[in-house]
C-alpha cells in the first residue's frame, strides 16, 4: 500500500459506524468422528427396537423371568455384576487414556489402552461364562422366550464390543508406533466414546434382563406399549 492510498484510507475511515465482526470459525468434526456418531445412532436404534420387542413379549403369560427365583438362570446376579464392573473398568481406563493423550502423556496413554483392552476381553470371557451357566442349568436358546432374548441381546452386544476391540487394537498399535500423542489422541477419544456408549447400553440390557415380569409390565405401560 502506497503512502497516498494509506492516507486516503485513514481519511475515509468512519469509526462511529458499526465495524464488521471478524468471521466466526466453526470447528469441523473429523469424518471419522461423524461416522462414529452415525454408527452409535444406528446401534442405539437397534438396541431400542430390541428393548421394545422384549417389553412386548414379556407381557405374555408364558414369559419366564431370568432372575428373582431360586430356579431362574440368573438367581445369583454375581457373575453379571462382575462383568459389569469389568466393562466399567474398561470404559474408565479408556477415558483415562484419552485424557492422558490430550495432555501429551504417551506412557500413560499406552497403559490406559492396554488396561482397557484387558478388561474388555475379560468382560467377553465373563459373558461366555454366564452363557455356560445358562447351558449347564438347561436354559438353551429355544428353551423359553426370556432365554432367547438373553442370548440374542448379549451376543449382539458382545459382537459390537468385539468390533470395537479391532479399533482399540489399531489405537494401541499407533500409540506404540508414534512418539507423540498428536496423532494418537483422536483415535483414543473415539474409542472412549464408543466404550462409554456400549457400557450405557449394557446397563440398560442388564436391567431389562434381570427385571421381574411386573417391572417389565410397568416399563411397558410407561412406554405406552399395549
Amino acid at each position: 500500500m502506497s503512502a497516498r492510498s494509506g492516507i486516503l484510507a485513514a481519511l475515509t475511515t468512519k469509526p462511529w459506524l458499526p465495524q464488521p465482526l471478524p468471521p466466526v470459525v466453526v470447528p469441523r468434526l473429523a469424518a471419522a468422528t461423524v461416522g462414529l456418531r452415525v454408527l452409535l445412532g444406528v446401534i442405539g436404534v437397534l438396541f431400542g427396537l430390541f428393548a421394545i420387542a422384549l417389553l412386548v413379549r414379556a407381557r405374555l403369560p408364558d414369559w419366564q423371568p431370568l432372575a428373582g427365583t431360586p430356579t431362574s438362570p440368573l438367581a445369583g446376579l454375581g457373575p453379571l455384576w462382575t462383568n459389569t464392573a469389568l466393562l466399567a473398568a474398561s470404559s474408565l481406563a479408556l477415558q483415562a487414556a484419552s485424557v492422558a493423550a490430550q495432555r501429551g502423556r504417551l506412557a500413560a496413554t499406552r497403559l490406559g489402552l492396554v488396561l482397557a483392552g484387558i478388561a474388555a476381553l475379560a468382560f467377553l470371557v465373563g459373558q461366555g461364562w454366564v452363557w455356560w451357566l445358562f447351558i449347564a442349568t438347561g436354559h438353551f436358546v429355544a428353551s423359553h422366550p426370556a432365554a432367547s432374548f438373553f442370548y440374542l441381546l448379549t451376543s449382539v452386544h458382545g459382537l459390537h464390543l468385539a468390533g470395537g476391540l479391532v479399533a482399540l487394537g489399531r489405537s494401541v498399535a499407533r500409540a506404540w508406533r508414534e512418539r507423540s500423542c498428536v496423532r494418537v489422541h483422536p483415535g483414543v477419544a473415539r474409542c472412549a466414546l464408543y466404550w462409554h456408549f456400549l457400557f450405557a447400553v449394557w446397563l440398560v440390557l442388564f436391567a431389562l434382563l434381570a427385571s421381574p415380569p411386573a417391572t417389565l409390565a410397568a416399563l411397558a405401560d410407561i412406554c405406552g406399549i399395549r
